[in-house]
């Protein structure tokens, strides 16, 4: 067993939003990656895919997602399941922060404008 202490979660920020990683492999975890993730109001992150399944359980604000063509607004519990390889975009149109856990396999690889990057807090 690994306990991994939020204290010692590296922090990484893009474009609006805080990546806090939890349990990824750099720190004991094999098969998942889990991180906390902040959406300052405004942020719009770019329209990616990444190659595993990823789950987007909304804590705290709201957010905006859009998934392959569909837009869904998330209010705090829900959950949004994002198949591989599906398009997404995310945004935070409110007026506070939105927060959020984030869960994927171990080892995902995300692209960004037809480049592909291994993202750093999922390691």
């Amino acid at each position: 067993m690994t306990l991994a202490r939020w204290a010692e979660a590296p922090r990484f920020d893009n474009a609006g939003f805080v990546f806090r990683s939890q349990a990824v492999p750099s720190r004991g975890s094999a098969e998942l990656a889990v991180w906390a993730l902040e959406a300052i109001p405004g942020a719009r992150s770019e329209r990616h895919t990444v190659d595993r399944e990823e789950v987007f359980v909304l804590h705290e604000g709201g957010l905006v997602a859009e998934v392959g063509a569909a837009v869904h607004e998330l209010a705090p519990g829900d959950a949004l399941i994002v198949p591989p390889e599906t398009p997404l975009c995310l945004h935070n149109p409110g007026e506070r922060s939105a927060r959020l856990t984030v869960c994927t396999s171990s080892g995902m690889r995300g692209t960004v404008h037809g480049r592909t990057i291994d993202p750093p807090w999922a390691r």
